[in-house]
């Protein structure tokens, strides 16, 4: 009888749940919205999402800026994600304490490790500045100068704010396109340390082949404490003699789980949504930008891999590279193949052939909004656009080899040290970060990069050096590479580079970063021309939708400010078939067991085939199935940047972190399916069966409180 009651819920779930599009700001919810959330089954009362101490917002944070997380007890815990903590759980990591394959807990306060440039936000209060900023008169300058006077006007704020409360800051951000404009207060706390990690093959459980993918089993979570001064409890810089942080709101846990339909809430900081883009802008996105940026990772990411399972060593370096890396790489092919599957650039073309339609019935912005002058915009930058997402996928961005960052510093970027008086005497030195890359690798990577680059691009986007690859070395990249490694001041850690000697500008490794430089020069120049006036066309675009649809609550796009997205619990049809709404601890042991026989990102340590192979997991069973529920599904309005996002019933209580959206919806950076789009969560009761289980963290448990 259970059975069929679950049978039936979810199949009333699968066809009556609908997706609430939206990502909204907290302060200014509109009440139309708060009003469809209580229909939904949302129970608190307005005023308890943004105001007050004991408001939901007060404890969510911004984690490190780049992801998000949730304070969950007096003593400051911070849940986020696995894979948002992965660079502190690795940058603790060696051959002999390797944290990230054995994973880390600590017993004690004591045993709890700090990590150096890792901070968390809180968002103190937010605000509509778009009228003070018009009547300091930015609506009269040209596109081009409006950020540089917004910056200045922040940079005005900050300082004023710091003067009353020197543990805030202020940020102004375009909201709407630009047509409006935010500030936001946070206070940010420096003293973040690592509590709590799961070994990778959980916290990364079924890697890149379940990464986007549904069903899921990842027990994406890690756990870290806010630290503050012992005087006044106020941020700190990291200190032996800081104690953790007692807020005055944290989330309170819920063990009480969920069915079709239930109520689910998602606050976090979405990082970038582009859903007011124009068709050219998709078409854009999709050609010059994704396309390039998944071919050219590929290249790369089938060098990294083979080195790292060859070396236990080069793989804590580069797992969090590789990770970086992968995870925009299988991004984009999914969005690619959602934007032709669904004609998103025929969709958007038929909605702005409404927006003509309007416009000449009430000539809202007639002189202004130019749908052919913004094709060809996007059509005179399209081929540099596509040159520039090559040149900076191939020698730039965070999974940079060494010798491509050491000779963009060379020329900016570096500290320079010795005499100001006497230019001779002044000089540059790299410091020894071996422990941060693997010279085997870096080489053949870039080697590889960098072939593949001249393939794709035109010949003017070429840099001087493949003249010298040609002409010195018969056209073999690994050689070139080679001789700059051999060569080159710049690969001597600790050795003096004397900037203003003629040696310099001989040196091989120099020349080669700066006609990287000439060549980013030339690129960006043609990419950006009309950039302006793009943005200004994109902008009159926006504003029109906002004034036709203007009796409809609109959401700005995502810019990694506090949002609040809702919706249910529920399943979705997945190659014609009921997708299933949670997955089961049977369901991960049957991966692990394709783990044993060869499948690498099922592989497990057996211990954690023994706990999840267990009948009873006691109070972390679902009342409603039964069984012990690892992921689960909502249709929650996520991005890059909700990682790590708490997922709250109607109640406010936690059920969850966010971790992954669906390969059937990657389109919905710039276009949200509210059939497909669903949002990736692990069960908060499966965080706290691993910990009590396997971490033996009673003390955490203890803490945590879970209810």
């Amino acid at each position: 009888m259970k059975k069929l009651f679950i049978t039936l819920l979810a199949a009333c779930a699968l066809t009556s749940a609908k997706a609430d599009e939206g990502m909204w700001t907290l302060y200014n919810l509109p009440n139309a919205v708060y009003e469809t959330m209580k229909q939904e089954n949302y129970q608190l009362p307005y005023g308890a999402l943004y105001y007050g101490d004991d408001a939901v917002k007060n404890c969510v944070v911004n984690f490190g800026g780049y992801c998000s997380g949730v304070v969950v007890s007096p003593d400051g815990l911070v849940f986020t994600n696995h894979h948002c903590g992965f660079e502190a759980i690795r940058s603790h990591s060696t051959v002999e304490h390797d944290y990230m394959l054995n994973g880390f807990v600590a017993n004690s306060y004591e045993e709890e490790l700090p990590n150096e440039r890792l901070f968390v936000s809180f968002m103190i209060e937010q605000k509509d500045v778009t009228s003070y900023l018009d009547s300091l008169g930015l609506n009269n300058l040209a596109q081009g100068k409006r950020s540089h006077f917004v910056d200045s006007v922040e940079n005005a704020m900050s300082k004023e704010i710091r003067k009353q409360d020197s543990t805030l800051r202020v940020e102004i951000k375009p909201f709407y396109e630009g047509n409006q404009y935010y500030m936001t207060t946070y206070r940010d706390y420096k003293d973040v340390r690592l509590v709590f990690a799961l070994p990778k093959s959980m916290g990364k459980f079924g890697g890149e082949t379940d990464n986007w993918m549904w069903p899921r089993q990842t027990c994406d979570f890690s756990v870290f404490r806010i630290y503050v001064d012992p005087k006044t409890g106020a941020p700190a810089k990291y200190s032996k003699d800081n104690v953790p942080y007692h807020p005055k709101k944290w989330a309170p846990v819920s063990l009480q789980g969920y069915v079709p339909g239930s109520f689910s809430m998602t606050i976090g900081y979405p990082g970038s949504t582009n859903r007011y883009l124009s068709s050219y802008g998709i078409r854009e996105r999709r050609d010059a930008q994704n396309e390039p940026m998944y071919k050219t990772r590929e290249v790369k990411q089938n060098v990294m891999i083979r080195h790292m399972r060859a070396d236990e060593a080069v793989r804590i370096k580069y797992d969090s590279k590789y990770a970086q890396s992968s995870n925009y790489w299988k991004n984009s092919i999914g969005m690619n193949k959602c934007i032709d599957s669904i004609g998103l650039i025929q969709q958007k073309a038929q909605f702005e052939q409404k927006i003509r339609q309007w416009q000449d019935s009430t000539g809202f912005l007639k002189d202004k909004l130019d749908f052919d002058l913004l094709e060809r915009l996007y059509a005179k930058q399209f081929k540099a656009v596509r040159a520039l997402t090559y040149f900076t996928e191939t020698f730039g961005g965070r999974s940079a080899d060494e010798l491509t960052r050491r000779a963009y510093r060379a020329h900016n970027g570096s500290v320079v040290k010795g005499d100001k008086d006497k230019p001779k005497s002044q000089y540059i030195e790299f410091e020894d970060n071996s422990n941060e890359w693997d010279e085997a690798t870096d080489k053949e990577v870039q080697a590889a990069a960098m072939k593949f680059y001249r393939k794709q691009v035109e010949e003017k986007y070429l840099p001087d050096f493949y003249q010298v690859v040609d002409r010195d070395f018969g056209g073999d990249y690994q050689k070139y590479i080679d001789y700059l490694f051999k060569k080159s001041k710049l690969m001597k850690n600790g050795k003096k580079i004397y900037i203003n000697k003629k040696s310099f500008q001989k040196d091989p490794g120099v020349a080669f970063g700066e006609s990287l430089q000439n060549v980013l020069y030339t690129i960006i120049g043609e990419a950006t021309e009309v950039y302006d006036s793009i943005a200004v066309q994109e902008r009159y675009l926006c504003a029109a939708k906002l004034r036709m649809e203007e009796d409809m609550p609109n959401y700005s796009d995502a810019n990694f400010t506090m949002r609040l997205s809702y919706g249910q619990v529920g399943e979705y049809l997945l190659a014609g078939k009921p997708s299933g709404y949670y997955t089961t601890a049977e369901s991960i042991v049957e991966k692990m067991e394709q783990g044993e026989k060869g499948v690498i990102d099922y592989e497990a340590e057996p211990i954690m085939k023994e706990l999840l192979s267990k009948k009873d997991f006691g109070k972390y069973t679902d009342k409603t199935t039964g069984k012990m529920h690892l992921c689960f599904l909502s249709n929650n309005d996520i991005t890059g940047g909700n990682s790590g996002s708490p997922m709250f019933n109607g109640k406010g209580e936690l059920i969850g972190l966010a971790f992954d959206g669906n390969w059937d919806s990657l389109s919905s950076d710039i276009f949200f399916d509210k059939q497909l789009a669903r949002c990736i969560g692990v069960d908060i009761r499966y965080v706290l069966y691993m910990m009590e289980t396997w971490g033996k963290a009673d003390r955490l448990i203890k803490e945590i409180n879970a209810k």
